[in-house]
């Protein structure tokens, strides 16, 4: 009986998995289980949450700034991401970071503003968050986390029906596997994946590729001494960032050679 409940829900999995295979922009192979109409849901209820909760900056020069770096990154974008209007809230916030969510959702924090010194920085910012939206990475890291869930639901319920001892020994330890085995290395792909994506995006938009460089330089001095080792973190350390941006420069920078029309975000 437990051999046929096992088999079952193996291929349940099975099913599911091979039902929700996608491909990202990188070409590689993805697992979305959620719909688009569900995401946008899920991140108009957020955003509109944020909006109530955290104070907006009332500057218009700042407004107006991010926004316009905002609409010279989503005018490159297909009508497959977003085909309205993009919403940019500039939230009266220390921290230096920035957001994007399906449904045409932006986010940027003021402090961001102090360590990305100019247009570009901020568009290479906007460029890589923006990406995390076109890969669809809000999609597989929710659908993961369910499958993950499921996973350690059957596990208990295959040590229960077997009377295995130490149970919560092995659960912690599945935890702790899931967590440093999958979770964190599969968030550090996500953002190098969305690097690439927003390094090509603001190329393509007219900013200069190579800020991305310099902004990552000051991420680093800003957080000196304060970033966990990249194998504990959810996010590559700055220096594997520059790296792998280096290492695509050289096409970023053929596609900004022929935009003609380049930005002026002041």
């Amino acid at each position: 009986m437990l051999s046929k409940i096992k088999h079952l829900t193996l291929g349940i999995f099975a099913f599911i998995i091979l039902s929700a295979c996608s491909t990202s922009p990188t070409g590689r192979s993805q697992i979305l289980l959620f719909s688009d109409n569900q995401l946008s849901q899920m991140s108009e209820q957020t955003f509109n949450a944020m909006k109530s909760e955290i104070k907006i900056s009332n500057k218009s020069i700042e407004n107006n700034y991010v926004i316009c770096i905002a609409k010279h990154i989503t005018q490159q974008l297909p009508d497959s991401v977003f085909s309205g209007n993009w919403e940019v809230v500039v939230f009266d916030d220390p921290q230096a970071n920035a957001f994007a969510m399906p449904g045409g959702k932006i986010g940027v924090y003021t402090g961001l503003l102090e360590v990305a010194s100019n247009q570009h920085q901020v568009a290479a910012v906007i460029g890589h968050e923006v990406g995390h939206v076109i890969a669809q990475h809000g999609n597989e890291r929710m659908s993961r986390s369910a499958l993950i869930s499921a996973g350690a639901q059957a596990t208990s319920a295959a040590l229960d029906a077997y009377n295995v001892e130490n149970k919560a020994t092995i659960m912690q330890a599945f935890g702790i596997g899931a967590q440093y085995l999958g979770i964190l290395p599969f968030s550090r792909e996500h953002e190098s994946e969305s690097d690439l994506i927003g390094l090509e995006l603001m190329a393509r938009a007219g900013f200069d590729p190579r800020e991305s460089v310099q902004l990552w330089i000051n991420m680093s001095a800003a957080n000196e001494g304060k970033a966990p080792p990249e194998w504990a973190s959810t996010h590559p350390s700055s220096e594997t960032r520059i790296r792998q941006l280096n290492a695509n420069m050289s096409s970023a920078l053929s596609i900004y050679d022929e935009v003609s029309n380049k930005p002026t975000c002041k």
